[in-house]
């Protein structure tokens, strides 16, 4: 039990270093939705997916292979020292190529050179603290790592909030005065990107001392090694963006152009009320991933491994159940602007689809461990192409409705295909039985409530307290044990 007691303290841990900043990032949604207009809202969402998408390419899955090799090498420094080494340079090298290429990249994706440029210095200043974050995790400083994370996202926040409410105050009342010189009309979608900038920048010279502890080593052997674990990781991580961001993207491209960034604006917004699961399940990959590695050679590994994805379902069905049943209350919270809620619908798909990935990184154990990461990036490959296929075939004639179904269909593939691949190369004896019965009654409630009882919370809350004596009814063994433990 103290194994599971650990876990779940790094993963708490870990989840305060994601919810808190994504707690804060609840005042961004209602903020930019009340004073920006759909359009530029939408041009924000479309900026963000490219930026998403090339951190993926600027850690080249390194912070998986450092996380690998550091559990597996006797030299644990040679790790960190070539892992940032390796890191260092190729972010030079992408900073100085980018910037001497700026306009060519602004034309062909037809987005202001200006922002091309925020872009490329918040690319760089990230990918910088790539290394210094995995080190703080491999050495278990879960809390100076959440403080840093929550730090970065409060100055973001913080200067947010400056610029694009009191900034534009203060030179309206004091016209002169020097703050007042900081503030350029109808320049708000570039003091979203400024302040996270200066968010990132900060970042960077906090863990800065990281770099000077290091002696410069490089091991050309040991990284060749990693670079072939990383490399299907950065093919499974591109994959991955345009799963869960290039939606935003192709709605851009291929709906007419007098509405496409109006409906990226509008999906974009509700596609925030997923929220909780990403973070529920961001927060548990954080925790679980050095979990999975360092616990790999115990006897007991696998059983261990089926226990965590069982409870993992457990939380994250319930979890599924309460948002999409107060779903419409959270929007009154979120988003204030009600011309934003046309796009309610796609809610449940988004948050199952978040279900289903988390599911997929529990699924996903198998070739981590074995080392056929290659394997990984196929099916993340897979999944990019349904994503690819099935936005280019439905957004035409069914709009954001049509990238919420590729996104669904593309993350619940993925899932199966890896349950199908792990139970062939690395049996774990999953209780697919209760994991299957959680999750497809949770799938059932949500559909039926929200399609057909949406808003009758006299048929949704007895759903949610169903749902909830159903866990405990299949669960009580072990609840009633840890209730008589902490008793």
């Amino acid at each position: 039990m103290s194994l599971y007691k650990n876990l779940f303290k790094q993963t708490a841990i870990y989840g305060l270093a994601t919810v808190v900043p994504r707690m804060f990032s609840f005042f961004l949604v209602p903020l930019y939705t009340e004073l920006l207009p759909k359009e530029e809202y939408g041009r924000v969402n479309v900026i963000f997916a490219y930026l998403i998408f090339f951190n993926v390419i600027l850690a080249y899955g390194m912070e998986t292979s450092f996380f690998r090799f550091f559990n597996t090498e006797e030299n644990k420094k040679s790790v960190v020292e070539t892992s940032m080494v390796s890191v260092f340079w190729t972010t030079l090298l992408f900073l100085a190529v980018a910037l001497l290429f700026r306009n060519s990249v602004s034309h062909f994706i037809n987005i202001d050179v200006q922002y091309i440029t925020y872009i490329i210095w918040i690319l760089a200043f990230d990918a910088l603290v790539i290394i210094p974050f995995s080190k703080l995790r491999a050495y278990q400083r879960p809390i100076y790592y959440a403080i840093v994370k929550i730090g970065n996202v409060a100055v973001n926040l913080g200067l947010n909030l400056f610029f694009l409410i009191y900034l534009p105050k203060i030179a309206t009342s004091y016209p002169g005065s020097f703050i007042s010189s900081f503030y350029f009309e109808g320049f708000q979608v570039g003091y979203i990107f400024v302040s996270n900038i200066v968010a990132s920048l900060l970042t960077l010279l906090v863990l800065l001392p990281n770099y000077f502890q290091v002696k410069w080593k490089f091991n050309f052997a040991l990284w060749k090694r990693m670079m072939k674990y990383g490399f299907p990781i950065m093919i499974a991580g591109i994959a991955f963006a345009i799963n869960d961001q290039f939606d935003k993207i192709l709605l851009n491209y291929l709906l007419p152009a007098d509405v496409a960034e109006a409906q990226v604006g509008i999906y974009s917004a509700c596609y925030k009320l997923g929220l909780f699961m990403v973070l529920f399940r961001t927060a548990y990959t954080l925790g679980i991933e050095p979990f999975f590695f360092s616990h790999a050679s115990n006897a007991n590994a696998k059983e261990t491994y089926a226990t965590i994805t069982k409870y993992f379902v457990i939380f994250g069905s319930l979890m599924t159940l309460g948002v999409i049943v107060f779903a419409d209350v959270l929007k009154l919270v979120m988003i204030r602007d009600s011309s934003y809620w046309n796009a309610m619908g796609v809610v449940p798909l988004i948050i199952l689809a978040n279900f289903f990935l988390g599911i997929y990184t529990n699924l996903s154990v198998w070739y981590k461990l074995t080392n056929q990461t290659h394997i990984g990036a196929y099916i993340s490959i897979v999944g990019a192409i349904i994503t690819l296929v099935l936005n280019y075939l439905l957004i035409p004639t069914m709009s954001y409705y049509g990238s919420a179904i590729a996104t669904i269909a593309a993350y619940g593939t993925m899932m199966i295909i890896s349950y199908v691949l792990g139970n062939k190369y690395y049996p774990i004896p999953y209780d697919m039985k209760k994991i299957s019965a959680y999750l497809g009654l949770s799938i059932v409630f949500s559909i039926v409530y929200f399609y057909l009882f949406r808003e009758n919370y006299f048929v949704g809350i007895p759903m949610l307290l169903v749902f909830t004596y159903f866990i405990y009814y299949n669960e009580k063994e072990i609840i009633n044990r840890i209730l008589k433990r902490k008793a």
